[in-house]
């Protein structure tokens, strides 16, 4: 055999074998099978990203309306500065009318603000949809925008000679929703405060237990939802003080409630609630079920609320703000905790043991706790700091609902007369470490006393430690 032969031979012999090999290691089919996963030694998983916490800025409407009311280059100014928070736009002031299209309440057309030696009425001229501006703008600038009402009013008697306005002063034929005050000299519908009770120059609230306040409030809240927000605020939704109320629909709602637990028999209001008295020492017998049946009317009514909302908008979230002093609040009668925070055992002279079940926490989508401390008291672990209430929302709240917490920087001792740059600084540090995010109260005190580089620098400090995390 010569070499050729013999290489030719051994050429045919190995592409013979080749094929075989190929044959063997095929599909049924012929197609060749996919080479075997390559797995790469030691996988690494890549760390987690530390979300930032929300920051939420109030946009009052009565302290702002002078600047925004006829002005969107105004809005657009100042949104542009707020572009580290989301906004919170104030859209039904303490009249109780609406800066939003509504079929159901009245617009606003002027409200009262501070003009150097007086408070004066600014007046509304423009047309355009004053919600929609704040919507257009600050969507565009990449801000998230929630609007927010003060939910159980319905006018004001302004003092400095501006006299009443609002639903309340417009139309008598509705003085029967009217809150009714529980002074020492008997009932007594707010519309019939004498100029010298100290309540007469104030807000006029609506009656919670009365069913067509309720039916109007969330037709109003019907209305907004239709906007392209991303929240809803409820804002003073609540009772006004200790002292309301004590209507006819409270009486007898709260029969029923007492029904419920089989007692009766008793006097209405002097076994209840002491009249003209704003303290917990000295009250009868059923004391601290009134304030149970209290928290549990505007329980049920923020479970109204959100179905409402869900009902038109599913994307919107629902929120309240409320005031962070939990240990005084059962006199608005809100219970802002979760159900499974028990008052009774911390506050057992004012808290009885139904009063747990009407924690409204995990009804809500998140919280806005207003941490209103004076300026000399950031840091702290007690109520009265703004650290500390937000450490002790964390163990009330139960993580039933995200909150935010922070201070009112124009209204507390120390903020009146603006300098607190250092305070608002660390404030974010305080409040935003301790909660689920940061709450500042109001653009018209940043704006005023020029507190934007101390914000930013106190959020930009915030955002640095994330990048250690």
């Amino acid at each position: 055999m010569t070499h050729r032969t013999v290489f030719s031979f051994l050429s045919c012999l190995l592409a013979f074998s080749f094929a075989l090999a190929i044959s063997a290691c095929g599909s049924s089919d012929g197609t060749p099978a996919p080479a075997p996963p390559v797995t790469p030694p030691n996988p690494v998983t890549p760390p987690a990203k530390v979300s930032e916490k929300p920051r939420y800025m109030w946009i009052d409407a009565p302290a702002n309306f002078y600047r925004f009311a006829n002005s969107k280059d105004n809005i657009r100014e100042d949104l542009k500065k707020a572009k580290d928070t989301n906004i919170v736009v104030d859209v039904r002031p303490y009249t109780g009318d609406v800066l939003f299209n509504s079929s159901t309440a009245d617009a606003v057309t002027q409200l009262d603000y501070w003009d150097g030696p007086s408070y004066k009425y600014f007046q509304r001229t423009a047309t355009w949809d004053y919600l929609q501006a704040f919507i257009d703008i600050g969507h565009e600038l990449g801000l998230k925008v929630d609007a927010a009402i003060n939910t159980f009013v319905g006018g004001s008697m302004n003092p400095y000679g501006l006299g009443g306005q609002g639903m309340l002063f417009r139309d008598s034929s509705r003085k029967s929703w009217a809150t009714v005050y529980n002074l020492a000299s008997g009932r007594t519908n707010c519309m019939d405060l004498p100029s010298d009770d100290s309540h007469y120059y104030a807000t006029r609230f609506l009656d919670p237990c009365n069913d067509d306040v309720q039916a109007y409030v969330l037709n109003i809240i019907g209305d907004l939802a239709k906007y392209d927000l991303d929240g809803i605020v409820l804002d003073r939704c609540r009772f006004d003080n200790l002292l309301s109320d004590v209507s006819d629909n409270a009486r007898d709602k709260f029969a029923t409630y007492m029904q419920a637990k089989g007692i009766s028999g008793y006097a209405f209001p002097d076994d209840v609630v002491k009249p003209g008295s704003e303290t917990v020492s000295g009250q009868p017998k059923y004391f601290q079920d009134w304030l149970a049946f209290r928290a549990k009317t505007i329980y049920d009514f923020i479970g109204k609320v959100v179905a409402r909302v869900r009902s038109v908008n599913s994307n919107i979230k629902v929120g309240v703000y409320v005031g962070a002093w939990y240990s005084t609040y059962y006199e608005v009668g809100v219970n802002w905790a979760s159900h499974n925070y028990d008052p009774h055992a911390d506050y057992p002279e004012w808290a009885n043991t139904d009063y747990q079940r009407y924690g409204f926490a995990n009804r809500l989508d998140f919280m806005l706790l207003g941490c209103y401390a004076p300026a000399s008291s950031v840091y702290g672990n007690t109520e009265w700091t703004m650290q500390g209430f937000c450490q002790q929302a964390k163990e009330k709240l139960k993580g039933d609902v995200k909150f935010a917490g922070g201070p009112d920087v124009g209204n507390p001792d120390g903020f009146t007369d603006g300098g607190q740059q250092t305070a608002v600084t660390n404030s974010v540090d305080a409040c935003i470490n301790a909660a689920d995010g940061y709450f500042i109260f109001d653009m018209c005190h940043v704006r005023s006393f020029d507190y934007w580089t101390a914000l930013k620098t106190g959020i930009d400090k915030y955002l640095a430690s994330l990048q250690s995390k």
